[in-house]
C-alpha cells in the first residue's frame, strides 16, 4: 500500500519547494509521486501530516569515521597545526575501541538523517562497519607523504588499501597541499587519467598553509622540524597552495576541495580558469572548532561550481549532523535561503558522489530517504530546528 507523507513544505531539492505537498512512497521507500495540494485532494488513503519541512536524506560529503574515538579529546581553537599534532599523538587506540566508536557514530549519522557519506580512510578498519551500515559510503583512501623520495612507496600502499576496500566504492585522494609532494600528486594525476577516481582534498584550512606556499614560512616549518623532515626540496612559488597545485589536479575527474576557510577571490578565479570540475565542500562546525573562523561563503556563490556540505570528524566536531552544519551556516549567512543550502546538503553531494540516480532529491523512482525538519520559520531553518528521520 502506498504511504502518503505531507508537511507544511516539501523541499524536493531538484525543484522549488511545494507548500502543503504530499510525497507518495511504496513499502521500500521509493518515491512514487510528489503531489501538490490540488492533486492530493483526490487521495482516498490516510495522509500523515507533519509540521515543518520534508527534505531528502542528507549527504555528508566529508567525514573521517575512523577518528570517532577522538570525540572530545582534542581542545578547541588551537589552530590547524596544533590540531594535527594532537591527532597524530592521540589517534592510536585499541582496535576494539576504534571499531566500537565507528559503529556508534555510523548509527547516529543514520539517525540524524544521513543516507550517504564521503569518508576519509587511512586504514582498512572502517570496512566492516561500512559493509554492515544502512548508509552508502564512498571511501577516499588518503595519500600522505610530503617527502618526494617516498612517493612511489606511499602511492603503492594507497593502491593496496583501495583494493582492500573492494567491493565497496573507493578512490585515492590526497590529504592536503602541505602533506602531499609534487611527485605524489603527479603519480595520482597519471593514475586518474586511466581510472574512475573521485578526487577529494583538504584545501586552505589554515593561514599557515598559504604562508608555506607563498613564502616558505609559518607554523608548518616548525611542524616539519618536529617530524624530522628536511624541507630543502621544497620551493615556495609566491602563490597560494591552491594556485600552486591546480595544474597537478586531474582534468577528467570530479574534484572536491574541502574546508576552503582561507580561500580568497583570486583562488576562486584561478579555479575557474583551470577549467576543472571543482566542487567546494564546507564543514563550518569543524572550521569553528579548529580555527574559530568560517570560509567567506559569499565569495563562492557565483563561482559556477557545486557546493556540498560535510561534518569532518569527531576529533574536530561535537556531532556528525548535517542539520547542525546548516544551522551554523544560517546563523552566520542569514540571507542564504534554506532551500539553497539544503540542496548543497542533498542533491549536490549526491551528484558529486555519482549516486544522484538514487539519492539527493525527491523524484519519482528514487529512494533518497526522507527527513522532517521541525521548528522552522516558514521555509527557513532556525536555531531551534530539529531533525527526524521519517524513512
Amino acid at each position: 500500500m502506498p504511504r502518503y507523507l505531507s508537511a507544511d513544505y516539501i523541499f524536493p531539492a531538484s525543484s522549488e519547494p511545494v507548500k502543503d505537498g504530499v510525497v507518495v512512497i511504496n513499502d521500500s521507500g521509493e518515491i512514487i509521486d510528489l503531489l501538490d495540494p490540488i492533486q492530493s485532494s483526490e487521495i482516498s488513503g490516510t495522509i500523515e501530516h507533519y509540521q515543518g519541512i520534508i527534505v531528502p536524506g542528507f549527504v555528508n560529503s566529508h567525514c573521517h569515521l575512523e577518528l570517532s574515538h577522538l570525540h572530545g579529546k582534542i581542545p578547541k581553537g588551537t589552530g590547524l597545526v596544533s590540531f594535527i599534532s594532537a591527532v597524530i599523538s592521540q589517534r592510536a587506540a585499541e582496535e576494539d575501541q576504534v571499531l566500537a566508536a565507528m559503529k556508534t557514530y555510523d548509527q547516529l549519522m543514520f539517525d540524524n538523517g544521513i543516507v550517504a557519506v564521503g569518508d576519509i580512510s587511512n586504514n582498512h578498519l572502517s570496512k566492516s562497519v561500512k559493509q554492515n551500515s544502512q548508509i552508502y559510503y564512498h571511501t577516499f583512501v588518503e595519500l600522505l607523504g610530503f617527502d618526494p623520495k617516498k612517493a612511489e612507496i606511499v602511492f603503492q600502499k594507497a593502491l593496496d588499501l583501495k583494493a582492500d576496500f573492494a567491493p565497496l566504492q573507493a578512490s585515492i585522494a590526497p590529504h592536503a597541499p602541505y602533506s602531499v609532494s609534487v611527485e605524489l600528486f603527479s603519480l595520482l594525476k597519471k593514475y586518474s587519467q586511466g581510472h574512475d577516481n573521485l578526487f577529494s582534498m583538504h584545501n586552505q584550512e589554515s593561514e599557515p598553509e598559504n604562508e608555506l606556499f607563498l613564502h616558505k614560512t609559518g607554523a608548518f616549518i616548525d611542524f616539519y622540524k618536529m617530524l624530522n623532515l628536511d624541507l630543502s626540496f621544497f620551493e615556495a612559488r609566491s602563490q597560494t597552495s591552491l594556485q600552486t597545485l591546480l595544474p597537478l589536479m586531474p582534468v577528467n575527474q570530479k574534484i572536491m576541495l574541502v574546508h576552503n576557510t582561507f580561500t580568497n577571490s583570486e583562488d576562486i578565479s584561478a579555479a575557474n580558469h583551470s577549467k576543472k570540475n571543482i566542487n567546494w565542500c564546507f564543514c563550518p562546525n569543524a572550521n569553528l572548532y579548529i580555527e574559530q573562523r568560517l570560509p567567506d561563503i559569499d565569495l563562492f556563490l557565483n563561482s559556477g561550481f557545486n557546493i556540498t556540505i560535510g561534518t569532518d570528524s569527531l576529533a574536530s566536531n561535537d556531532k556528525l549532523c548535517i542539520l547542525s552544519e546548516l544551522k551554523t551556516i544560517k546563523e552566520h549567512f542569514s540571507e542564504l535561503p534554506s532551500s539553497q543550502i539544503i540542496r548543497w546538503a542533498t542533491l549536490n553531494g549526491a551528484e558529486f558522489l555519482g549516486i544522484e540516480n538514487k539519492f539527493g532529491s525527491i523524484e519519482k523512482g528514487k529512494t533518497p530517504g526522507l527527513n522532517l525538519i521541525s521548528h522552522v520559520n516558514g521555509t527557513e531553518i532556525t536555531h531551534l530546528s530539529q531533525i527526524q528521520r521519517l524513512i
